[in-house]
């Protein structure tokens, strides 16, 4: 495909947005979270850049994730129209479940959502997700549950689903999948990495016939004071340069 470049159209910070946006879902192919061309990953354009206006970045439907780069990024507003010319078309029933979080957190920069084997499967799990492994402590410390209703296209599901996130930076859509959302795109994808690692350890664990063992209650308390000793105050930022240097590895074009 020729996609023309958006580079010398669109500001430096648009800009650098777009490549981040456009590395993160390289990534998440690269790491098996894609389902074809039937999720997304959104960011929100910083008002510096909208003057205030509500406006994120989403991927062209019909492109494959590891196809995905700067410029075919689509840019739409709250109602996902676009908002500059573009050959793709985008997904206004995929977005509604991104609009809705966008609009309860307006501090979230990133919200990416997934439907992979062990997520779905831990959601369809009474139990859903279980206190088993260190993975699972940072994951409990900010998580919650939204019942599935069907193929989320519907605008009135929006308020319920806000209401079950609350302030979570995780959430389980029962019977459906996962979603994580950061203050940047680089917290989102770290959040999903480690939700989606709980969930396979559990799968894995489960799998294994063998009473599980619990970490102690009082442990999760502490996970949020634990994470930013563990990343020396960083974050996810201690993690997306080499995570960007495996993008340049994975193929530069999603610069393009």
């Amino acid at each position: 495909m020729h996609i023309p470049s958006l580079k010398e159209v669109v500001s430096a910070e648009e800009w650098a947005l777009r490549c981040d946006l456009a590395a993160c879902y390289r990534l998440a192919a690269a790491y098996g979270w894609s389902d074809l061309v039937f999720t997304h990953i959104s960011a929100k354009l910083p008002d510096s850049v909208t003057g205030g206006a509500h406006q994120f970045l989403i991927n062209p439907y019909g492109l494959m994730f590891d196809e995905i780069t700067a410029s075919s990024l689509v840019k739409v507003d709250m109602a996902c129209n676009k908002l500059h010319d573009s050959p793709f078309p985008v997904n206004p029933a995929g977005f509604v479940i991104h609009s809705a979080i966008h609009e309860a957190r307006p501090e979230a920069g990133c919200v990416l959502h997934t439907h992979t084997r062990a997520g779905v499967g831990v959601s369809a799990q009474k139990g859903g997700i279980l206190p088993i492994s260190q993975q699972s402590t940072f994951v409990l410390a900010s998580l919650a549950y939204h019942d599935y209703e069907g193929v989320a296209f519907r605008p009135e599901e929006k308020p319920r689903l806000q209401a079950d996130l609350g302030t979570a930076n995780f959430m389980v859509l029962r019977n459906h999948g996962l979603l994580t959302l950061g203050k940047s795109i680089a917290e989102a994808f770290l959040s999903m990495y480690t939700l989606e690692n709980t969930c396979r350890i559990q799968v894995d664990a489960m799998a294994g016939g063998s009473e599980l063992v619990p970490v102690n209650p009082a442990i999760v308390a502490g996970m949020g004071d634990v994470m930013r000793i563990a990343t020396a105050g960083q974050g996810a930022q201690l993690a997306w340069p080499a995570l960007l240097r495996k993008a340049e590895r994975l193929g530069a074009d999603y610069k393009n």
